[in-house]
């Protein structure tokens, strides 16, 4: 399910999927599932009323930042089944229907000791001090403390599947919402106003968003309401239903009532036990017998910068707090970019660059990989779809390839191997999208990016120094690191997810079998030492900064030796490396013909490493990207100093 961002009016980037609920009820199929889903994204990281009532007379907290980001965590947590499953909607009692076995009437505990929590916030709302803003602060305070002043039912026990109507009316004692008048007119904030809620501080735009959101679950007079018995509910008075959002969540709620069981998974998991023989690095030149040149690299990047600033002003009611300078200090990124166009156009958009960079004619082209982990085309394949659109009557072969962030290894052995049989050149191209596969997870949302890279490999003349000198590929390990990083992943709404500890694990245990390896093998000049030593620069996949400069040290790689251009594209999988490639050439750190170790690690425990002479002459100049669209008015491209120094000169 895609999840894109939206540009707002202010020309901010805004991702509805971190305060608009939307679950995908068609992977849940147990209420065991579902309870899973809420304690993580809801229960986790909310106090109870109680909690806030306590941490407030004991002087707990230190800003009234901290006070009201509790209170919505709080309601957002009780209102954790109503989110995820239902639209509320107040109706006359009279017209309710009585039979019906997809509209429902919630069950509700009065919220115990309610006077004592509400004076409590009230008091140290008042003695506390704001954090950044104090008339910002206010607005929010406003529209958090009426739900809460106001809020009827105790939200420890829920149960998500609601009573039908016919069921509560046949529950002596039952309590329901009963609204003594109602206004269909009763204001809400639209959708447009959500996504345009601005404030100066990250911290608190994203709380007055949370706080507008919870504002329209209630969308009738919270001072007009009390808890009755549906028995004793007036034919004139309202009562709120529960109705079923979507189909997928009145087939969740049938399957659970009538019991049926989830399906079933699969079995224990074999011991992981090494291979007998690691599998050797390939040294091309003794290998093959047609040397792979490097004919030309171009990239396309996101044309939408995504700063942390924007992350933390989209920051999800699951998200533990944290700051801009948190998530640079733990990942080296300062900023990812995102694009609004799909992963194929980006593809196209790179490969075509790359052909007229090496000056390549289709009809040359013998095959075309497309490298890639968030390709969510199946037919035709991105490759092959790509070998249309740039008008190649036929190759040799067309394919995709899944090696998530060991893409470049993985793609440029397979054009190596493929050189040698149509002794035509290759067409690698590498690209990924994560913005739309996101959603509200917030390890994912700090770390990944978007953009594309191509690159051309021909061949060389018999005897010729290959561009290509040694080449791996790794997979598997333990089953906890093969499933390090998911997508799509069932148990966090299909969204892209990481688990940090594990990918560091295979990170250094593929890093330190890479060391070793170049430590065995000679140098490619014949020299003395090995080919270790003849590295001029290291330029790593772009996963996390802080991770891969640790770890690298650990393995024997002076972190002064690799190169980063992570702090603004972001974790970019497949086309990490590529890019970082042509960004050390702009940077001017790749100058000259340079020998290149480029390591990649990730989802699957996959990896690898090629060790390439890049040459600066085959970078193509990166077109500028086409003009954001805001709101359906075109907004300036704002040109970088590169793009200055192209115009003019």
């Amino acid at each position: 399910m895609s999840k894109p961002f939206v540009i707002n009016r202010h020309g901010r980037l805004v991702f509805p999927s971190n305060f608009l609920v939307d679950l995908d009820f068609s992977v849940l199929e147990t209420e065991d599932q579902l309870s899973a889903v809420v304690r993580r994204d809801f229960e986790a990281k909310a106090p109870t009323g109680e909690d806030i009532r306590e941490r407030a007379e004991a002087g707990g907290y230190s800003s009234r930042y901290e006070l009201l980001r509790d209170v919505a965590l709080n309601l957002f947590w009780a209102n954790r089944y109503a989110m995820t499953m239902y639209d509320k909607r107040p109706m006359r009692w009279r017209d309710v229907p009585r039979r019906r076995d997809d509209i429902f009437l919630p069950t509700l505990t009065p919220w115990k000791d309610a006077e004592q929590k509400v004076t409590a916030v009230a008091s140290a709302y008042a003695s506390l001090p704001p954090a950044w803003d104090a008339e910002a602060e206010q607005r929010i305070h406003r529209v958090l403390f009426a739900i809460y002043r106001n809020k009827l039912h105790h939200a420890s026990e829920l149960s998500a599947v609601k009573r039908t109507v016919a069921e509560a009316l046949a529950e002596p004692g039952s309590l329901t919402y009963c609204i003594s008048s109602h206004q269909p007119d009763h204001p809400l904030f639209g959708y447009q106003q959500i996504l345009d809620c601005s404030e100066d501080v990250p911290e608190l735009e994203a709380l007055h968003r949370m706080a507008m959101v919870l504002h329209d679950q209630y969308p009738w007079s919270l001072a007009d309401t009390r808890l009755e018995e549906p028995g004793r509910i007036g034919d004139d008075e309202f009562a709120v239903v529960f109705v079923p959002r979507n189909r997928d969540v009145l087939h969740f709620i049938r399957r659970v009532k009538e019991g049926r069981p989830g399906r079933s998974r699969p079995g224990p998991v074999a011991d992981t036990t090494r291979p007998e023989m690691p599998v050797p690095p390939v040294i091309v030149r003794d290998r093959f017998a047609i040397p792979p040149r490097l004919e030309a690299l171009a990239v396309a990047k996101g044309e939408q910068i995504c700063r942390n600033d924007d992350v933390i002003r989209n920051s999800a009611y699951s998200w533990s707090p944290m700051s801009a300078g948190d998530i640079s200090q733990k990942t080296g990124i300062e900023a990812r970019r995102y694009t609004d166009r799909g992963l194929d156009e980006i593809s196209l958009s790179a490969a075509a660059a790359a052909l007229a960079g090496a000056g390549r004619r289709p009809e040359e082209v013998g095959a075309v990989i497309f490298c890639s982990c968030t390709s969510t085309r199946l037919l035709p394949s991105i490759a092959t779809w790509l070998s249309g659109q740039l008008g190649m009557y036929q190759t040799h072969a067309s394919f995709d390839l899944v090696a998530a962030c060991a893409g470049f290894p993985y793609g440029l052995a397979e054009a190596v191997h493929l050189m040698q049989d149509v002794r035509r050149p290759v067409l690698v191209v590498f690209a990924e999208k994560f913005s739309d596969k996101i959603g509200s997870v917030r390890t994912s949302r700090m770390i990944f990016g978007d953009g594309a890279a191509a690159v051309v490999v021909a061949p060389g003349e018999a005897g010729d120094a290959p561009d290509i000198e040694v080449l791996q590929t790794y997979a598997s390990g333990p089953v906890s690191e093969v499933n390090s990083i998911i997508w799509p992943n069932p148990e966090f709404d299909n969204d892209v997810t990481v688990w940090g500890p594990e990918v560091k694990a295979l990170v250094k245990r593929y890093l330190i079998q890479m060391m070793g390896e170049l430590q065995e093998l000679p140098s490619p000049d014949g020299g003395a030492g090995a080919i270790v030593d003849a590295i001029d620069l290291v330029v790593p996949h772009q996963a996390n900064r802080t991770m891969v400069e640790q770890l690298g040290e650990e393995a024997g790689l002076a972190p002064e030796r690799m190169y980063f251009n992570i702090d603004r594209v972001g974790n970019v999988s497949a086309a990490s490396i590529p890019i970082a490639i042509f960004d050390a050439v702009a940077d001017g750190v790749i100058d000259r013909p340079m020998r290149v170790f480029a390591p990649g690690f990730g989802a699957g425990a996959v990896a690898g490493y090629g060790v390439l002479r890049i040459d600066p002459e085959i970078v193509v100049p990166e077109p500028a990207p086409p003009l954001p669209v805001a709101d359906g008015r075109p907004r300036a491209y704002e040109p970088s100093p590169d793009d200055v120094k192209q115009a003019f000169g």
